[in-house]
């Protein structure tokens, strides 16, 4: 039986694990509460947890400009899913090469990687050697390459991972069945690494939702404007509340009033939801994908 003593610590971290988890709730509700608030009521008075006037003005604002806003959102949800895609494979596939020491060359790589965690070459090399090297100034590819793609910490993860957690007895097998080393990884490796896939794609998927400064360095909006996505229209309205009625102006939009302060936290709405719908589904491999890919040889 538990002591008396256990069940009072047990009860005081509950309580402080709940307050915290509070705390982090509580700037999702106000920007839910925010979005359905009257514009006029929330720029006189500030946002509140209990306003006084509410009002569906933003999101009728959303429907009527889903032509600019729609766009965005599939172009969101098209990027986080094929740079997400795109980014397990590599790091996965970095992460399994750098693991064969015994492979002239591969600890070179490792240095190479971790070096890239010290040192850069700075914002503007990286602007020149992509604009003029690969153009990719107004693509797609500008919101999937730079950045993005690999990260040296994910690298390390699941590099940590497959030394850690994928017995090298099973790999030697099956070289003695006459597996090679891309049969092994696609029917060994990758099966047995599902926690730590999860993890990194879901903070790569996070980034890449959440990425706009891609988006304002490589697109321009005459050339690259069909290209945005939802993070930097919310960008592009943060800066300048009419940019969104001017596009869609532009575009054939109805020309309408637009409630300028609560369709920021509207489109805020909008663009998290799905994020908080899928982060449940992950939370279990998240966990556990950090907890083994974390651990040092």
């Amino acid at each position: 039986m538990k002591s008396k003593e256990n069940l009072v610590t047990q009860l005081i971290a509950h309580l402080v694990c709940g307050l915290f988890a509070l705390m982090a709730l509580l700037p999702f509700v106000l920007l839910i509460v925010a979005s359905f608030t009257d514009n006029t009521w929330a720029t006189a008075n500030g946002f509140s947890f209990f306003p006084k006037k509410w009002s569906l003005d933003a999101y009728h604002y959303i429907a009527v400009q889903w032509n600019t806003i729609g766009r965005a959102y599939v172009m969101t949800i098209m990027v986080t899913a094929v740079g997400t895609a795109a980014s397990i494979l590599v790091t996965t596939l970095f992460a399994y090469a750098i693991c064969q020491t015994e492979v002239p060359g591969m600890k070179i790589l490792s240095f190479m990687l971790i070096f890239t965690m010290l040192f850069n070459g700075g914002l503007v090399a990286t602007y020149y050697t992509y604009v003029n090297y690969f153009h990719i100034r107004n693509t797609v590819w500008a919101l999937i390459l730079p950045g993005l793609m690999m990260n040296a910490f994910n690298v390390i993860l699941v590099r940590n991972y497959f030394l850690n957690s994928i017995p090298i007895s099973l790999i030697e097998a099956a070289r003695l069945d006459g597996a090679g080393e891309f049969g092994i990884f696609c029917k060994i490796v990758m099966p047995l690494s599902l926690p730590i896939v999860a993890t990194i794609g879901l903070m790569t998927g996070l980034m890449y939702w959440n990425d706009w400064q891609n988006g304002m360095y490589y697109l321009t909006e005459r050339g690259g404007g069909h290209l945005y996505t939802i993070q930097i229209i919310l960008n592009n309205i943060n800066e300048n509340i009419q940019a969104l009625l001017q596009n869609s102006s532009a575009v054939g939009g109805m020309n309408i009033k637009m409630p300028s302060t609560t369709v920021r936290m509207a489109i805020a709405t909008v663009g998290i939801l799905p994020i908080l719908i899928i982060y449940p589904f992950f939370q279990k491999y998240f966990v556990k994908g950090i907890t083994l890919g974390g651990v040092k040889e």
